[in-house]
């Protein structure tokens, strides 16, 4: 019998060759990425030459001013420098033109460009592709389904919902030990723009103020959205396989869960009541249907039902967008009025010839108070709750002072740049409602808080309706006042935030 033995050397020889090709292999890969990064990087040089902006690092571009958080004031200070638009860069490899023009922005909301891949892909993971990330055809059918889930006789109704919902944060406030202690108020408010939407959208019979369970949906959401930011601003973290292999990554995906386990419980839940025939007859009867049972009866073209992934994708979507940009827009007009008494009484008086000290608010109400929508919409221009969106150009686009870009650049809407233009608003930092009285004019594209063009805010008026609710009850039942020694400092999120949170005193009224 004989044996074959290896030789050692020949054992080594075969592993070394196999760690050379991996280190070629590696080293190609490098390689071609630095050919890729400089190729790209003289292709954005060239194309956004007539875009000046700031000195940029070459590897990091404007970063920098991300780890302090004073990207807004970066946004200021290119506003005053450098006319209607500048470049930002990213990365030494990505940028984008940031627009703060109306001029400009308005060319861009009239063209039917995508969202910036670039930027919302990072979002989908947890928001799914409904509304506010999808493109093309089936944008345009969902929006044409859901435009209905809008209309003023369905949102009439709504008024009575959002009013018990804001009575319910106020109750919670007034039972506090201690009202004299600044209070953080946007997690209250959080808590009760959730209420509401959980309510009127998707037909939810609890109260989620009272029963506690809201935070951990809450919190998921606020992790999601400095995460995406951190995440669209990250070179390293472009690729998921390598983002999943850091803390970021692994927390997202933990809070994407959370968030999905809410949406499917709703779904779940309104599924369930459906089955209820009395209830199934109860819907059948509405000339019009809420959001959610829209998503539940609707037909494709093809006569199918939505998907499974469509649907969460809109409950998703409008979960978020419903209760977190208006809870931002709340907090911000309280504070608002906080820091200047003598609107914010003018606003009381106003609420109080119209409500008297009741707390019951209808449709009609809605329109007689003049001088608090002022207010609210001049706190909005301040404050906008969503600071940006972005485009990427299908094909070219020519500006009108003849400056152009080529297919395939990002440009991004800074509704935060736009509302501070000074030449479009004097004295930007000042608040100052008189610059929406009834007979000011201003440009179609100078004040955005709910976008612009075919694909504005779908709930805008909705939203409209909160606010206006929420500041004139809260009016009626307490002297907003503002905390000196925690002054709150806007923050660039994918809604507008605090660095510290908003803290204020709530004087109760007698």
């Amino acid at each position: 019998m004989s044996f074959s033995v290896l030789s050692p050397t020949r054992n080594l020889d075969g592993v070394s060759g196999f760690f050379q090709v991996v280190f070629l292999l590696s080293l190609f890969l490098v390689l071609f990425k630095a050919v890729q990064f400089y190729l790209r990087r003289q292709w954005l040089l060239k194309t956004l030459q007539n875009f000046p902006s700031t000195p940029s690092h070459w590897l990091w571009g404007h970063q920098l001013k991300l780890v302090e958080d004073k990207e807004l004031q970066q946004i200021l200070t290119w506003v005053e420098k450098f006319p209607s638009a500048c470049s930002q860069w990213l990365s030494g490899s990505c940028a984008r033109v940031l627009l703060y023009d109306p001029d400009y922005v308005k060319v861009i909301l009239g063209r039917s460009d995508p969202k910036a891949s670039g930027v919302y892909r990072f979002i989908a993971p947890w928001i799914g592709y409904g509304l506010l990330l999808l493109n093309g055809k089936k944008w345009f059918q969902h929006r044409r389904m859901l435009t209905p889930a809008f209309h003023y006789d369905i949102l009439k109704p709504y008024v009575r919902i959002m009013a018990d919902s804001v009575n319910t944060m106020l109750d919670r406030w007034e039972k506090l030990d201690d009202q004299d202690h600044p209070l953080e108020i946007f997690h209250y408010i959080s808590s009760m723009t959730l209420d509401t939407i959980m309510k009127c959208a998707f037909s939810y019979q609890g109260g989620v103020q009272l029963e506690g369970n809201s935070r951990s949906y809450t919190k998921a959401v606020e992790d999601l959205n400095n995460l995406a930011f951190f995440r669209i601003r990250s070179a390293f973290y472009e690729n998921d396989t390598i983002y999943k292999m850091f803390s970021d990554g692994r927390l997202s995906h933990r809070a994407c869960q959370i968030a999905h386990e809410h949406t499917d419980g709703v779904i779940k839940m309104r599924k369930t009541q459906l089955q209820n025939e009395e209830e199934l007859e109860k819907v059948k009867k509405k000339r019009r249907l809420d959001f959610l049972d829209i998503l539940l009866f609707a037909k494709t073209e093809d006569g199918n039902s939505l998907s499974d992934e469509d649907l969460r994708a809109e409950v998703d979507t409008f979960m978020f967008e419903g209760h977190d940009t208006t809870a931002s827009g709340i907090s911000w007009i309280f504070y608002a009025l906080a820091t200047h008494p003598e609107h914010q009484q003018r606003c009381r008086e106003e609420v109080q010839s119209i409500l008297g000290d009741g707390t019951s608010v209808t449709w009609d109400h809605l329109d007689q108070m003049p001088y608090t929508t002022m207010c609210i919409k001049e706190a909005l221009r301040l404050y906008p709750p969503v600071p940006g969106v972005s485009r990427e150009l299908n094909t070219p686009v020519t500006f009108p002072d003849g400056r152009s870009l080529p297919k395939g650049v990002s440009v991004a809407i800074s509704i935060y740049g736009l509302h501070h233009n000074p030449s479009l608003w004097p004295n930007p930092k000042v608040f100052d409602p008189s610059r929406f009285a009834p007979d000011s004019s201003r440009h179609s594209h100078a004040f955005l808080p709910f976008s612009g063009g075919a694909r504005n805010c779908i709930g805008k008026q909705f939203a409209m309706n909160e606010l206006k609710v929420a500041v004139a009850l809260t009016l009626l039942r307490f002297e907003l006042l503002p905390d000196p020694n925690r002054i709150p400092v806007p923050m660039l999120r994918l809604v507008l935030k605090s660095k510290e949170g908003i803290y204020l005193r709530l004087k109760k009224l007698r």
